[in-house]
Formats: structure tokens, C-alpha cells, sequence
């Protein structure tokens, strides 16, 4: 590739918005990082672009497909950076990801393949694999769970940016984790920036949840290959309809309208600032809640 795609460059950069709803807790201060505003709408542009970037410079994508396993996200952002640059891109999604995610994936022109919905993102990877093996000539498996352009993207863009936009006054950091490279390459540079800054991981509280794209590390037999346990300080655990509740608020009484896993990580920081009430916390906002609209019961008061 002689030159990137302009669209790549608008990946990133993206604003930091300060959290006010109604009753806070304590006098902290709480800030949303919106990577709701990426152009694909969610923080996976950024992984995306740099393992596609990677893939490229390598030559691995000459004469063949991208091919990953994707609750959605990252799909969505490998085909719209793909179509971009004139890569083709092959997704294995869960069945049961949001009709808005599958669309979008259709409308960027990525080859979808539907696995089974009951064993989620672990039984996409296996496709992904198997379809790798058959005819490894025709696919180039990107592997965003072990692939470490993955941690790279965070460690040079998400962490500065966060850095700056604080002028490290930053003392908590929360994601929601899933292949876990927002936390290990944001967390690491933030880390090694200010040692006293406390990193903590969002999963959801079982292994039964309605947080798509996220991992319950604690009982998954597959461990992302990028998660080392010792980077986050804490895991927070957060139930599924306390993600959902939180989600709503941020759309009801500050404007953000983000999705379950942006509510998950939001409720982590809430809880921190009731337990530290003079704390300066970002919490990444992963991705658009318009990308979950045909799920209306769970934007409804239960």
C-alpha cells in the first residue's frame, strides 16, 4: 500500500467528555473517552487500523481475505477501513450479535459466516480457525485476541491521547474488557506514565451475560493471549442490568447514548468515586448504542 486510505486518518483523537448525572457521588471528577465518535463507530477502529496497517506492510493480505472472529465491533471496522484501502474481509459472527451489527458488516461488503449463537465469540474463533486451515491460501486470520497490534494501538493513541487530555491529573482508568487490548496497551502506557494510576478491568459478573463482546476471564477456558493478569489492579464484576441501567442514564441525563459495555464501565466508576470521592477517572466509551436499538426492552424501566 503506497499510501493510507484518507478515512484511516480520521481514526482516534477522539474527545473526552465529562460525565454529569443527576446525583453524583462524591466531588470527583468523571470523564467518558467517546470512541463512539471513531468512524466506525466504536474503539475497535483502532485495532483494526493498526492490524491492518501490520498485515499490509508484511504483505500478508496480497492475494488474500482478512479473516477474524468478531462479536461485531472489530468486524464492522476491519470491512469499513478494509473497503477503504481494498481489502477484502471475511467475518465469523455469532449468531445472536445485534441485527445492527450484521448489517453493517453486509453494507461494507465483508463476507459474513454465522456460527453458533450459544457458544458466542469462542465458537467464531474456531471457525475462523478451521476456515484458515482449509485454505490458508485464501485467508490471512488476524486473530484481534493474540494479535499484538492490538495492544500497540492503545499503547500509541488511546494512552497519549487520555495522558494529555488529562494533563496527567488522571488517577483511575477503566475498560470493559474483551480481547483485552484496550486495558493491557492503554493501561500500560498510563501505568508507566504514573505508577500510582489505578487500572481497572470491567468483565461481566457471570459467565451467562448480555454484554456483547466482553469476556468473563475468571471462567473462560480460553484466556485472551494479550491478557496479563497483573496489568489491571482491579477486576470490577458488573451484572448485566446494572450495565444496562447505567447505559440508560447516560442517555437520559448527560446526552451519551453508548452501549452496554460503556454503561458496565461507567458503573465501575461510579463505584470507585462513591468509594473515592475526589478522584479524576476516564472510563472508555466503546462504542454507539444505536448499534443496539432493536433491543428495546433493554432501554425501557424494567
Amino acid at each position: 500500500m503506497r499510501h493510507e486510505p484518507a478515512l484511516w486518518g480520521a481514526v482516534g483523537n477522539t474527545p473526552l467528555f465529562p460525565v454529569e448525572l443527576v446525583d453524583p457521588p462524591g466531588n470527583g471528577r468523571l470523564y467518558l473517552k467517546a470512541e463512539w465518535l471513531n468512524p466506525g463507530g466504536s474503539v475497535k477502529d483502532r485495532a483494526a487500523r493498526e492490524i491492518l496497517r501490520d498485515a499490509l506492510c508484511r504483505g500478508e493480505l496480497t492475494g488474500r481475505r482478512l479473516l477474524d472472529a468478531s462479536s461485531g465491533n472489530t468486524g464492522i471496522a476491519y470491512a469499513m477501513l478494509g473497503a477503504a484501502a481494498g481489502v477484502e474481509v471475511t467475518i465469523c459472527l455469532p449468531a445472536n450479535a445485534s441485527p445492527e451489527r450484521r448489517a453493517l458488516l453486509e453494507i461494507y461488503g465483508a463476507e459474513v459466516v454465522l456460527t453458533d449463537r450459544l457458544e458466542g465469540t469462542e465458537g467464531a474463533s474456531k471457525r475462523a480457525q478451521e476456515l484458515v486451515a482449509e485454505q490458508p491460501e485464501r485467508y490471512y486470520f488476524a486473530d484481534q485476541y493474540s494479535n499484538p497490534a492490538n495492544i500497540r494501538a492503545h499503547r500509541e493513541t488511546t494512552g497519549p491521547e487520555i495522558w494529555a487530555q488529562t494533563e496527567g491529573r488522571i488517577t483511575h482508568f477503566v475498560a470493559a474488557m474483551g480481547t483485552t487490548g484496550t486495558m493491557m496497551g492503554t493501561g500500560g502506557l498510563l501505568k508507566e506514565r504514573n505508577p500510582e494510576i489505578r487500572l481497572i478491568g470491567v468483565q461481566p459478573d457471570s459467565p451467562l451475560h448480555g454484554l456483547e463482546g466482553l469476556k468473563h476471564l475468571s471462567t473462560t477456558t480460553h484466556l485472551p493471549a494479550l491478557y496479563d493478569p497483573q496489568v489491571p489492579d482491579l477486576v470490577a464484576e458488573i451484572p448485566t442490568e446494572t450495565a444496562d441501567r447505567t447505559a440508560r442514564r447516560l442517555a437520559r441525563e448527560a446526552g451519551y447514548l453508548v452501549g452496554w459495555s460503556a454503561g458496565a464501565a461507567v458503573a465501575a466508576a461510579l463505584d470507585i468515586l462513591r468509594q473515592e470521592p475526589d478522584a479524576y477517572v476516564v472510563a472508555i466509551g466503546c462504542d454507539t448504542g444505536v448499534r443496539y436499538l432493536s433491543d428495546p426492552h433493554r432501554w425501557t424501566e424494567p
